[in-house]
């Protein structure tokens, strides 16, 4: 019997790692091995995402209050009763409507134009790229305490500019009077947010082929009609995705304005994140803030389905 009769020799009881492959490999050819392959992220996105939705959806159904803990139950759809009378919430909802309509046309606008500025590869505009980020790199705390401090009424480097300018007669206090406070605030969050629009529009400015332009200039086109008929549709792709992201911020964010109002004076700043924080974590009553919280994410998803939809149905 020579070596390779006994490598060849059967051993009497089989491998059971063979089974075990030879599933896996008929696994692999079948329209199957996709999904086997996804299931890790599946179980992640359900643990991560799917699980702390459905927890805050079910916590609004609930009285969840840690200052009366005997009190806390299943109460249905009490809180969302409450919210139709709730003066507050209705206020918030109103301001919310004009802080995302006022911060986003703004930003958007300013940010285009500085994206298209820095397109046309001045000298310096390397430079100006990274001065321009500057405002998004900053901490919000950082950025609204100094926005705070210029904007005081009695020591603020902007009143004393526009009184020296004479533009205004006296130092105002511009986050406590309720005719200016949502203004103030609008400017400071346009400062901020602006280079989101123009780092993603300068991007997508700069994947758009010269030839294109080139072209259109030997047809007689002027800049203007360039930007109408040729970067504007091409951009459409990114402005789509940047105000859908900029709307979610601008709702979901209330850091900014608990720091220069916190929804003051009276309410004339008082947003929907805002006070639905309040109330979490202020009044410790999580089954409200969780009803406004979901409010909140209804609105987000009408907006967003209708958003992409209308400008889909443009496209076409």
């Amino acid at each position: 019997m020579t070596s390779s009769d006994v490598l060849e020799a059967p051993t009497g009881r089989a491998d059971p790692a063979f089974p075990l492959f030879s599933l896996l490999g008929r696994l692999s050819e079948s329209r199957g091995w996709a999904y086997f392959l996804i299931i890790p992220s599946l179980i992640l996105i359900m643990v991560v995402v799917i699980y702390p939705v459905i927890s805050g959806i079910l916590m609004s159904f609930q009285e969840l209050r840690l200052t009366r803990p005997g009190s806390n139950g299943y109460i249905g759809f009490e809180h969302y009763i409450d919210l139709v009378s709730d003066r507050i919430f209705l206020r918030a909802l109103q301001n919310t409507v004009v802080w995302v309509i006022g911060g986003v046309t703004s930003q958007f606008l300013l940010g285009l134009i500085t994206a298209l500025a820095l397109n046309r590869g001045i000298f310096g505009s390397r430079l100006a790229r990274i001065v321009v980020l500057l405002p998004w790199i900053l901490p919000t705390v950082a950025a609204g305490h100094m926005w705070a401090l210029m904007l005081d009424p009695r020591l603020g480097v902007i009143n004393d500019i526009l009184v020296r300018l004479g533009f205004l007669d006296s130092y105002r206090a511009w986050f406590a009077d309720p005719s200016t406070a949502m203004p103030a605030v609008l400017v400071v969050a346009l400062w901020q947010g602006f280079p989101f629009f123009t780092l993603m529009l300068l991007a997508g400015m700069q994947g758009i082929p010269d030839d294109l332009y080139e072209a259109a200039s030997v047809d007689g086109a002027n800049p203007l009609q360039e930007f109408i008929h040729i970067t504007l549709p091409l951009l459409r792709p990114i402005i789509v995705s940047t105000v859908v992201l900029r709307v979610i911020g601008l709702v979901n964010a209330p850091d900014l304005l608990i720091i220069l109002t916190n929804g003051g004076p009276g309410d004339a700043t008082q947003m929907l994140s805002l006070y639905a924080f309040n109330k979490a974590y202020a009044s410790f009553d999580f089954g409200y803030a969780g009803a406004i919280s979901v409010v909140m994410f209804i609105i987000l998803m009408v907006f967003t389905i209708v958003y992409v939809r209308a400008l889909r149905a443009t496209q076409e």
